[in-house]
């Protein structure tokens, strides 16, 4: 049994530069109810924590994963952790000033058989967090039920 508050969804930056990208998922995450933690780490300056937090997200209740980085640390990092679990890993490429995120985007779309990272859209934090929430909504059913709702109010908002 789970205790309340307890996160499952872990949210990894790459850079801290890119928290406010990120910072979008944590507010989704908490508009739907779904606790959170959000973690700065770097495959490429902290590989042993990053290996740590992956090898350890199940046993301390994460579901999934959500790794957002730029350039092609995007991949590494998200593809570090995809390595080291078998939770679901979610990619959100985030996009810089030389590449406008392409090279992110194919950094962390362009995973080895066998590893794979569910990628979102340049800067796509908050897809990302809703797709974390579907995640935990298929275990959940308080979380299922904001889901319907918050599918509800997507609708209601394209009404004219």
């Amino acid at each position: 049994m789970r205790e309340a508050g307890q996160p499952l969804v872990g949210i990894l930056v790459g850079n801290s530069n890119h928290l406010p990208q990120m910072q979008q998922a944590g507010a989704i995450l908490e508009r739907l109810g779904v606790p959170f933690e959000l973690r700065v780490m770097s495959a490429h300056r902290s590989p042993d924590l990053v290996d740590e937090y992956a090898r350890t997200a199940e046993e301390r209740g994460i579901v999934t994963i959500i790794c957002g980085a730029a350039g092609s640390g995007s991949g590494g990092l998200a593809g570090a952790v995809a390595a080291r679990t078998a939770l679901p890993v979610i990619g959100v490429p985030i996009a810089s000033e030389t590449l406008g995120g392409a090279d992110a985007l194919y950094s962390t779309v362009q995973m080895p058989r066998g590893v794979p990272v569910g990628t979102m859209a340049i800067n796509g934090a908050v897809n990302a967090a809703v797709y974390a929430a579907q995640i935990v909504a298929v275990i959940d059913p308080e979380v299922r039920t904001r889901m319907h709702e918050f599918k509800d109010s997507l609708d209601e908002g394209m009404r004219a």
